[in-house]
């Protein structure tokens, strides 16, 4: 027998700190280099957004890959990527650690909306809250001091 997998993950990070510095106007070429860097895993993007502070990855993870090295490698491909391109002039990298949720694929459609909306979410809730939010929901306990 062969091996099937069907997990809807969403892997949400932010910047270093918080800080603001992924400008949308070369945002579309670092979500160009992360569906690379999936595609070259064998992973299957259904939408990657974010703003200036963080991103949102739907995904679904070949069987193969574990999802530690596949954020590993995301940032390490994509901090190389905006280091020599030079499409963020401020960055200085990404947070330690990553938050991810798995969903059932009835909830793909709802969550593509929601990643492409980031921008409008973000002028009612912070970062820090709507990862907030996401803990509760899928019943995650976290330590406040991390989300600083």
């Amino acid at each position: 027998m062969s091996t099937y997998t069907q997990i809807l993950y969403q892997v949400v990070f932010s910047t270093k700190h918080r800080e603001k510095t992924l400008t949308k106007e070369n945002r579309r070429e670092l979500f160009k280099d992360i569906w690379g860097i999936l595609k070259n895993k064998n992973c299957h993007l259904y939408q990657i957004g974010g703003v200036e502070d963080h991103l949102h990855i739907i995904t679904s993870i070949h069987p193969s890959v574990s999802l530690a090295s596949l954020v590993k490698d995301i940032k390490l491909g994509s901090t190389s990527f905006i280091k020599e391109k030079k499409i963020f002039e401020h960055f200085n990298g990404w947070q330690d650690g990553y938050a991810a949720f798995t969903y059932s694929i009835d909830a793909k459609n709802n969550l593509i909306e929601y990643v492409k909306n980031q921008e409008a979410h973000h002028q009612k809730k912070t970062f820090k809250q709507e990862l907030i939010e996401l803990f509760k929901e899928h019943g995650i306990a976290y330590e406040d001091k991390y989300l600083e």
